[in-house]
């Protein structure tokens, strides 16, 4: 089971913090810290992320850098959920492209959990661009 809490902090802010210690601000007005909204697609970067890193490590592929952007649409009315996320991947080295392309395939398709529980409301596309 994991566990989190917020505490409210000032305004639309609140400090958050879960079973990791690890403190964060979360700001409805996005002054002090990431909105809730922000939160989640930098969750979906994190973990998508996280996969496509481990997957060409295992494939011994030698990635120099690796960036995931998230551009998310919201439904007009609430609740506004995302309808549609644009995920680009930049990946740098010398990579095979079959290999970056198979890891975030496997990433969407199997691993991301944060992935499969937006895919309930919104569409998810991606994109991978190679850096040099």
């Amino acid at each position: 089971m994991i566990e989190a809490r917020t505490t409210w902090v000032a305004e639309q802010q609140f400090e958050g913090i879960a079973r990791s210690q690890h403190k964060i601000i979360v700001d409805g007005d996005s002054k002090a810290g990431n909105s809730p909204m922000e939160l989640v697609l930098i969750a979906l970067c994190g973990c998508t992320g996280y996969d496509v890193a481990s997957i060409l490590r295992k494939k011994r592929e030698p990635f120099t850098s690796l960036e995931v952007h998230a551009e998310g649409d919201r439904a007009s009315s609430p609740p506004t959920v995302y309808t549609e996320i644009r995920l680009i991947y930049r990946v740098g080295g010398e990579v095979s492209h079959k290999a970056v392309e198979d890891a975030v395939r496997l990433s969407e398709e199997k691993y991301c959990s944060v992935g499969a529980m937006l895919k309930k409301t919104a569409k998810i596309s991606y994109t991978i661009e190679y850096v040099a």
